[in-house]
């Protein structure tokens, strides 16, 4: 790919070249990875390494009590982690129905009874003893230095962890781990998180143990039953993070890989293959038409998504029928260019919601590429921080429905899932591993970034910078300030109900993205880091 590198845009960042890199939302977790490659790792390490890192540096975002899940290129081969968690086994409907009443439609937002097993340390297991060079303990080397001496913290995690105070300070243990002096630390103001620390110490010298079955274990489920809740030391003995093939699709000669359902990625596989159907190189970059048609075809794949997604034994429908290439074509054809569509769900059997979540990438000289997403869902989960270990807890269980249907909570089952790695290939070959945070941000900022890179030559670092819009519900947008005010007049003119909003780290997502310029050994790559978060891309 010939990048045009004139970046047309405002920003703060610069791509960065090198042999060895690590892209991540906050520059000492970028270090963190980079200090294991330095000491002999590879990718995976650092990966790891910074993911352990990003539960401290990051807690509005991710913790210790976190799924992921995780696209990584060996060299030879792509792999895919699924690491979302699954429900107690004291999880039904009835359950949920006796403790918040008898019409109440899904799990609870906040607190213990919105709580999955987290998978997020499983992973960083699977992927060290399957992948990685280094001790396991050596990876959270870094994560426990940063938790006990502390850390300043950064304008962009500062603004969302004072935000999200007085919906949480009631919650167990959310004041004592990250309410010091019964506040949000300010920005420039050291944070340490001691207790997590002691957690970091436990899954190390144990390769996570510790979490599954051992103290941490027992720790969270006496933490639960004295908060009313059922999750068990059982219920993290008996997980396990499952190895998937990424599912795929073409588009402009490139193959974008996601992780299979239980998540949202088909919708981004889904979307270009709908856009597949239009010469979107003929319209402008930032102009009207363009934004339109991307608009349109990521409604008409969330209108699928969100009707046939979930646990795959519970789908209604394949994947592969979803992506059927003459489904989509047929899909293509609702879309009117002068008008906004309020979508509804196709039949692909016919044969005829806002995000807390940190996505790192890392790649090394040897070839090996990691696109890596760790979140706790809606800022800080579940607002429940086990205190011995300083654990912060999801809350994907909110994911469920108590409703009937593929989505419907049972006993071990996983919920629709918000989060999404993604990678992208040419003719069977490694070309980038990226990814957007954000809940549905995640597929249209995969979508986005992917159709100005390959449509229309832009370079990671300008389309990680370019302004997005984001789809809601109905004909509901968000637009960035930064978009071109005649775009947005003409956006609304046709139809769609356009509301402009100045806060893009809570609407808009932020990217890090790594692109293979040729032989890593040699050429190595170009790295970019999205100037909506903290972060910083770092290589060496």
């Amino acid at each position: 790919m010939n990048f045009n590198f004139d970046n047309p845009y405002t920003t703060t960042r610069i791509p960065v070249f090198a042999r060895n890199v690590v892209s991540t939302s906050h520059p000492l977790a970028a270090q963190a990875g980079l200090r294991m490659m330095l000491k002999g790792g590879n990718a995976v390490d650092a990966a790891i390494a910074s993911a352990a890192a990003m539960t401290i540096v990051e807690p509005v975002s991710n913790g210790l009590g976190s799924d992921s899940f995780c696209i990584l290129w060996d060299g030879k081969e792509l792999h895919g982690l699924n690491a979302s968690g699954r429900a107690p086994q004291s999880w039904t409907p009835e359950y949920f129905k006796r403790k918040y009443g008898s019409d109440t439609t899904a799990p609870p937002k906040r607190g213990i009874d919105s709580v999955t097993v987290p998978g997020a340390v499983s992973s960083w297991v699977a992927m060290s003893e399957r992948f990685g060079k280094l001790p396991f303990a050596d990876l959270m080397e870094p994560a426990i230095e940063i938790a006990e001496r502390g850390y300043l913290l950064p304008p962009v995690v500062q603004q969302k962890w004072a935000a999200a105070t007085s919906e949480l300070q009631g919650l167990p243990g959310f004041a004592d781990g990250f309410l010091p002096w019964g506040r949000a630390p300010s920005v420039g103001e050291l944070f340490q998180f001691k207790a997590a620390a002691r957690g970091l110490r436990a899954i190390a010298e144990s390769k996570g143990h510790a979490y599954y079955g051992g103290e941490i274990a027992h720790a969270i489920e006496k933490f639960s039953a004295l908060n009313g809740g059922s999750i068990t030391a059982k219920d993290f003995e008996s997980y396990r993070p499952e190895w998937v093939k990424p599912i795929a699709k073409d588009y402009r000669g490139y193959t974008l890989h996601e992780i299979p359902p239980n998540g949202q990625g088909i919708s981004a596989l889904m979307a270009l293959g709908i856009l597949e159907k239009f010469d979107m190189a003929s319209l402008p970059v930032d102009g009207v038409d363009s934004q339109h048609l991307q608009i349109e075809a990521m409604k008409l794949a969330f209108a699928d998504t969100y009707r046939y997604v979930a646990e795959p034994s519970s789908m209604e429908v394949t994947p592969a029928q979803m992506l059927d290439d003459a489904y989509l074509a047929s899909r293509a054809k609702l879309i009117d260019m002068k008008k906004a569509q309020d979508f509804t769900s196709g039949n692909p059997n016919d044969p005829h919601r806002r995000g807390g979540t940190i996505y790192l990438t890392a790649a090394d000289e040897s070839g090996m590429m990691v696109s890596f997403i760790q979140s706790n869902y809606m800022g800080f989960g579940s607002g429940c921080v086990e205190p011995e270990f300083g654990i912060s807890l999801q809350n994907r269980g909110h994911g469920f429905s108590l409703l009937a249907g593929a989505n419907q909570v049972a006993p071990g089952k996983r919920p629709f899932h918000t989060i999404i790695p993604a990678f992208l290939t040419k003719d069977a070959q490694p070309v980038m591993s990226f990814g957007v945070m954000g809940a549905n941000m995640q597929p249209q900022g995969h979508m986005q970034t992917l159709v100005r890179m390959l449509d229309y030559k832009q370079s990671p670092q300008a389309a990680c910078d370019a302004p997005r819009w984001r789809y809601n519900e109905g004909l509901e947008i968000n637009v960035e300030a930064a978009m071109n005010q005649d775009t947005v007049q003409q956006l609304a003119a046709r139809g769609h109900r356009t509301e402009v909003i100045n806060d893009s780290y809570q609407d808009f997502g932020a990217g890090q993205f790594i692109w293979r310029a040729g032989d890593p050994g040699v050429e190595g790559y170009v790295a970019a880091s999205d100037a909506r978060r903290d972060g910083q891309a770092v290589g060496f």
